[in-house]
Formats: C-alpha cells, structure tokens, sequence
C-alpha cells in the first residue's frame, strides 16, 4: 500500500531526489557564479528554463506578462485563478506583490521555479499573485533592485486595471512578499512605500520567506553551517559580491538593515511582518535578528521557524514544512486583512 504522508524536511534529505538536486544545484552554482562576484550570464541563461505566460488557463491558473518600462526589462508576471474564486467576504481577492530569490543575481519571473510556486501561492492562498522581474546583479548593483520594485507598486497605483487583473482583486489588500534575496528586496520595498501616499492600493503585511540579510560579522549559522544545501558560504560570499556597490562590506544598509549603519524605521508605519526561518539555513541567525529588530522598533512581527528546513524547502511541495508554511501564511493574510 502506497503512502501518501509528506515527508518531513529531516526525511526528505536523506532521499535520492533530495542529494541528487543538492548535487547538481552545487556543480551548476560552481561554474555559473565566480569567487569574483561576476556571473556565467550565458551559462546562467542556459540553464534557466522559461515558463511562456499562459493565458489559456493550466491547471486553474491563466498568467499575463505586464511591461512596465521596457527601456531596462522591468515586466511583471501576473497569475490568477480560473475559475476566480468566490472570496470568504466581500473584500474581494487579496494580492500578494512577490520578488524572487536567487541571491539578486539569478532566476526571473519566468523562471519555471518560480512559475511553479506562485502558480501554487495562488490555488492554496486563494490569491491574485504580481510576480516581478527586476534587474539582475552584478550587471545592475544595488539599489536597481529595490527601484525596480518600488516601481511596480508606482505603476499598479496608476494603472489599478492593467490587463489580466481580475475584477475582484482587492488592490487594499495587498501583501508585498519575497522568498531569500527577494525577501530582503520585499523588506526594502515596503520601507520606501512607507513614505508614499498611495491611493488605489494598500500594503497590509510583509511575507519574508528565509529573508536574504546579511553583516560583516559571521553569525554562529553562518559559521557552522558553511556547506549548507543550496545555499553555501562560497555562494553566499558571490552574491554578496555581486550587489553590494564597489567598496561596500556587508554591513552596507541594504545588507544588514538593523546594524550599524541602518535606517531607523521607528518612525514609520512598516506593516506587520511574517519571518519564514529554516534550521539548516546559514542565513537563520541574521533572518531571527531582522525579527527582532522589528519587534524593538515595535513593529508588529511573526516569527515561524522549521527546525529542520533547509534553504529553498518550499520549492518542494511534498515537503511536510512546505505545506505548514503556506497554512501560517494563509492566516496571517487572513488576520491582517481583517483588521
């Protein structure tokens, strides 16, 4: 008899699937991103599978590719559900405005990861999802990132009926989300919307999924955690490389955005935030100081943590934690948008 019970993260890496994707993500990460912070673009290219946008619907999900500056590629992609869900309320469909990971450097909104998990964010959160396809390091260095992002949010408030958008897509209730590299864009974005008057659309909350911050000063994860899966300190020190300005250490504020050199956001009415942490993720000691920070600048902060969760375990849908993620993520969309 079959059995069908997700695997736990703990039983999952000692699969045959898990050390084999473990294997070849390493061999890629090591011809595509050099010790110098440059990357193998056309390598990368390469091996970047592309998913076209489907307006015909696939498996309940149509998607729509938005260009808002095509000078510098800046494009969303947009996922909704087909047949568009009836909502619980008459609030209409919450938006989650989502940044890929890929340590600023790789990936797209296109990119069939990525395609994948925001087709998935969308049937199991019951939510219209903006997929952004930001500039890349180290081709386009800090602060690219963060003005493409903010950008996006500029061009949904003067266009809230851009092409795809469902009618019922409530524009103020919008999450503003992002997993590793694109958690930490996510944070610095909703930092610079703090300062902007919007009127057609709403930031209710942060989803930062294992957030990519980082400091001068190696953590204890950082330290013990060197040959971590997928994310290992020789890729961590590329990327970092790769984005930071020339000159800059990691305690550069876009870096280490509660250390020495950061901004005060006391003052500011930063929306509540939901910290995704993973136990085997070298970045797990920095990602529980960004809660903290928030919470001493009295911010209002969730902090979840998966004990035996390595980097990028919500990429694996059969993971057991993956889906106990997506269910702490449903209810914090659910408790700020009642509020």
């Amino acid at each position: 008899m079959s059995n069908n019970k997700p695997s736990t993260c703990a039983d999952f890496a000692k699969t045959w699937k898990m050390k084999l994707t473990v294997f070849v993500t390493n061999l890629v990460m090591k011809f595509c991103c050099r010790s110098d912070g440059t990357v193998n673009r056309r390598l990368v290219n390469f091996l970047d599978f592309k998913v076209p946008p489907s307006v015909k619907p696939l498996n309940g999900v149509k998607t729509y590719d938005i260009i808002v500056d095509a000078s510098r590629n800046l494009w969303f992609r947009l996922f909704s559900p087909v047949p568009v869900p009836a909502p619980t309320d008459a609030s209409g469909l919450p938006v989650i405005i989502f940044f890929h990971g890929g340590g600023f450097a790789l990936m797209s909104a296109d990119s069939l990861p990525y395609d994948t998990l925001c087709r998935r964010l969308v049937k199991e959160l019951s939510a219209v999802v903006i997929s952004v396809n930001y500039r890349l390091s180290p081709e386009f260095k800090y602060p690219c990132q963060y003005e493409d992002g903010f950008d996006v949010l500029t061009f949904i408030e003067c266009n809230p009926s851009f092409e795809g958008i469902p009618r019922n897509a409530n524009l103020m209730n919008c999450f503003i989300g992002g997993d590793s590299a694109g958690g930490n864009i996510a944070h610095h974005v909703a930092v610079k919307a703090c300062d902007k008057e919007f009127t057609n659309l709403k930031i209710n909350g942060v989803i930062a999924i294992q957030p990519g911050f980082f400091g001068q000063e190696k953590t204890e994860s950082e330290i013990m955690l060197v040959r971590a899966p997928f994310l290992d300190a020789r890729l961590l020190d590329c990327f970092v490389k790769a984005f930071l300005p020339e000159g800059s250490d990691r305690d550069h504020p876009a870096a280490n955005v509660f250390g020495p050199n950061s901004v005060d956001i006391s003052g500011l009415k930063f929306p509540a935030t939901i910290v995704i942490v993973g136990g085997i993720d070298p970045l797990k000691d920095r990602q529980k100081r960004y809660y903290q920070g928030l919470k001493k600048y009295g911010k209002e902060a969730y902090l979840i943590e998966y004990p035996n969760a390595f980097h990028s375990f919500y990429t694996f849908p059969e993971v057991l934690e993956s889906s106990l993620m997506i269910n702490e993520v449903r209810d914090f969309m659910q408790k700020q948008s009642t509020k």
